[in-house]
């Protein structure tokens, strides 16, 4: 990673302005020119610096509280069929599998977000009409802790 890549990084490693053109404030910033920081943050990606570029909404920050993993015990030849009618669900922001264990026999699961838990509920219980999986439960979050990227 050269210096120019390291400036680039810590402008944006906090966020990136909500502007209509982000990174031509970014490019003012460090006096170079909007296509230059798109072409060196493209290329900080093809060789693997950084992984991967995504927004993170502060869900909690617009009244968005209610937080389920709907834990799910799904026979293991339904896997993937079951797996992407779940993902389709709007209120789904993560479906994934795990394997079983002695004691825990849920193999896969899906992060529902909402504004109460009786909407996570009956997200819940439309996820498994349409699914025709009737053993889950929903484990709901207590509290948020802090999410941060990797910071240089």
């Amino acid at each position: 990673m050269d210096d120019v890549e390291e400036r680039i990084l810590r402008a944006i490693q906090d966020g990136i302005p909500l502007t209509h053109s982000p990174f031509s404030e970014i490019a003012g910033q460090l006096e170079m020119t909007e296509e230059e920081v798109i072409s060196r943050i493209k290329r900080m990606q093809e060789k693997g610096i950084i992984r991967r570029f995504g927004a993170s909404i502060g869900h909690r920050d617009i009244g968005i509280v209610a937080n389920a993993m709907c834990i799910w015990n799904v026979p293991d030849e339904r896997v993937d069929e079951v797996g992407s009618i779940m993902a389709n669900f709007s209120e789904v922001t993560h479906c994934y599998e795990r394997p079983r264990r002695p004691e825990w026999n849920y193999n896969l699961f899906t992060m529902v977000h909402s504004y109460t838990r009786d909407d996570c509920e009956e997200v819940a219980a439309k996820i498994s009409k349409a699914t025709g999986i009737n053993d889950y439960k929903l484990l709901f979050s207590e509290r948020e802790f802090k999410k941060t990227g990797v910071r240089l």
